[in-house]
């Protein structure tokens, strides 16, 4: 098997690919390493295809178009799920990566217990380009540190990373990336426990433009969700189902202060409920357990409804039992009722995450190609 497999994701970068390509093979050279280099590139407009079959009659490289997709994260998948090495190494096209650091992300996965390793920025001895601004760093600060629920890595969002082979086929067919962030979907979804960071000097890119955009940050922010749900599943569920709930007692009380206007009290009431319970719904449906909302929209509707009409009875009898039975809670009722409202919430949950919103494909199992 081939040593090494080097996957570059492209879009309109010919000009960085006349200097890139040439700086990897005198690396691979330098040390001795053979490999290969995959290029998947989105059907650029302008001379990378071109060039990459010029580079190809000198270099090790092969050229993957890809005319009906779009988007680095599943490039990076195609070009892994074509190569042969038994290390895959994937790195930007735009130079902000020093190929001549590939010998020490090979070197430093050779060793037994590593199965990631990351060329870092910010680890020492790592560093940023200086032309860049305090609003750049303060964006890529951030988005680590919401990286953190899933790894203690420095700088788990790079783009250049290598990983073996072995340990990728393990989670090849689970993987869902959304936007960028390729490196941080591999280190959750293939388990990487012991992950090396070796310090890069991060560059700004010699030509063209960059891809990252405000439409790039969203994606970032629903695949952390995609993320959480999966590292974390129930959960998951449970603390987006409760951080929704909070929003319908919002919801519940400007609806009443509303209605209370025009309405007899038992009328507003029942409208604020029907209300709050209907937002609740539809942001459970399209956030919480969104791998569902392809199911028939009433039938759901309807099966929610009734586990909060089932959750609201659990939560009558808790607090009822609590205040009659006990001594302690007779001069504690709002104590009865909050641990009510706890245990209707419980069975609440249970009924949507098994019943209303069942018989569903987790988004981490579908596939990258779906």
């Amino acid at each position: 098997m081939l040593q090494l497999s080097i996957i570059i994701p492209t879009y309109c970068e010919a000009e960085n690919l006349r200097v890139l390509i040439p700086r990897i093979n005198a690396a691979l050279s330098d040390a001795s390493l053979k490999a290969e280099i995959i290029v998947v590139d989105d059907n650029s407009p302008d001379e990378t295809i071109q060039v990459c079959e010029e580079l190809a009659e000198t270099f090790p490289l092969q050229l993957i178009t890809r005319e009906n997709e779009r988007g680095l994260s599943t490039a990076v998948i195609a070009g892994l799920n074509a190569a042969a090495g038994e290390i895959l190494l994937v790195m930007d096209a735009d130079l902000s990566h020093p190929p001549e650091k590939i010998p020490e992300l090979v070197s430093a996965l050779n060793q037994p217990l590593t199965d990631f390793v990351i060329g870092s920025r910010y680890v020492e001895g790592g560093s940023t380009d200086q032309s860049w601004g305090w609003f750049r760093k303060w964006n890529s600060r951030v988005a680590t540190w919401l990286s953190r629920p899933f790894t203690s890595a420095r700088d788990p969002l790079a783009g250049f990373f290598a990983i073996k082979r072995q340990t990728y086929l393990k989670a090849r067919n689970i993987l869902n990336p959304i936007g960028y962030k390729i490196g941080l979907e591999l280190i959750v979804k293939c388990r990487c426990q012991h992950v090396v960071e070796i310090p890069i000097e991060f560059t700004d890119r010699m030509a063209g433009t960059s891809k990252l955009s405000f439409k790039e940050q969203l994606h970032y922010l629903k695949h952390l969700k995609r993320l959480f749900d999966f590292k974390y599943q129930n959960y998951a569920y449970f603390v987006q189902f409760a951080l929704i709930g909070l929003t319908g007692v919002f919801v519940n009380l400007q609806m009443l202060a509303l209605l209370s206007i025009w309405l007899i009290s038992p009328v507003a009431v029942a409208l604020a409920i029907w209300t709050s319970m209907s937002t609740n719904f539809l942001l459970n449906r399209n956030i919480t357990f969104s791998y569902a909302k392809h199911q028939p929209f009433w039938k759901q509707y309807l099966s929610y409804c009734g586990s909060c009409l089932t959750g609201a009875i659990f939560n009558w009898l808790t607090t009822m039992v609590l205040s009659r039975s006990f001594q302690f809670f007779e001069k504690r009722i709002l104590l009865a009722a909050f641990i009510g409202i706890l245990v209707g919430m419980g069975f609440n949950f249970l009924l949507c995450r098994y019943l209303v919103f069942s018989k569903h494909k987790p988004a981490e199992e579908t596939t990258a190609t779906e």
